[in-house]
């Protein structure tokens, strides 16, 4: 019995120590290029879908999540603070979008695995964000909860607009409107910023091209 302890001590001692060269040496690629190993994808997802669930079961639904006027003011919200991540209905890939990783999901499409999105798994990630995927927990900027259950039930009804009635949605809604966006406005404290000093846009040199490529309707 003893024997076998001293063994498993040793193994797990192994191991650690085996994991500690490796990440002091630097052999674990960071690189938002390379992607993870199935094995290790695979490992952080079941990670990521059990904490969440575990999350998740006390969340209360509002009655009126399918209200068009929540709908209507989190089309706003989400043109202005998703879009570029998330994407919209037809829009093509984002140059962001293409840089991330994990690659956030297109939120325009009819999630596979359901007929509907998960409610609470939605406003769980809103509020608190992922950790290390480029996911912000927006609560921290001052988006109060009313405000994300409007963009939850925005997600709800996009997969089932067109391109134009996107738009539409968003043309009729309130922009990006949520708490905490007045402390933005007016600086820290409620004190006015003073206004930006006038940048003079440096000439081009002979030869080379400026970059225009297009970045999207960044909006945030």
């Amino acid at each position: 019995m003893n024997k076998l302890l001293l063994g498993a001590l040793a193994t797990i001692g192994l191991g650690a120590a085996t994991a500690g060269i490796v990440v002091v040496a630097g052999v674990v690629d960071v690189g938002a290029d390379t992607p993870h190993s199935s094995f290790t994808y695979q490992a952080l997802t079941f990670a990521r879908e059990r904490a969440i669930a575990s999350r998740t079961g006390e969340i209360q639904i509002p009655a009126d999540l399918a209200d068009p006027e929540r709908v209507r003011r989190g089309a706003g919200n989400y043109a202005a603070m998703c879009v570029n991540c998330h994407l919209s209905p037809e829009a093509p890939d984002s140059e962001i979008r293409k840089g991330l990783y994990p690659t956030p999901p297109n939120l325009s499409e009819k999630p596979a695995a359901q007929s509907s999105r998960d409610a609470a798994r939605d406003f769980w990630i809103i509020k608190h964000g992922i950790k290390a995927s480029g996911m912000p927990a927006w609560s921290k900027g001052g988006m109060e909860d009313e405000a994300i259950w409007d963009l939850t039930a925005f997600l709800q009804k996009i997969p089932l607009l067109s391109a134009t009635a996107y738009e539409q949605l968003v043309a009729a809604s309130d922009g990006h409107s949520h708490g905490g966006l007045e402390g933005h406005e007016q600086g820290h404290g409620g004190h006015e910023e003073a206004p930006a000093a006038s940048v003079e846009e440096k000439p081009v040199a002979k030869g080379k091209k400026a970059h225009s490529h297009d970045h999207g309707s960044h909006k945030h």
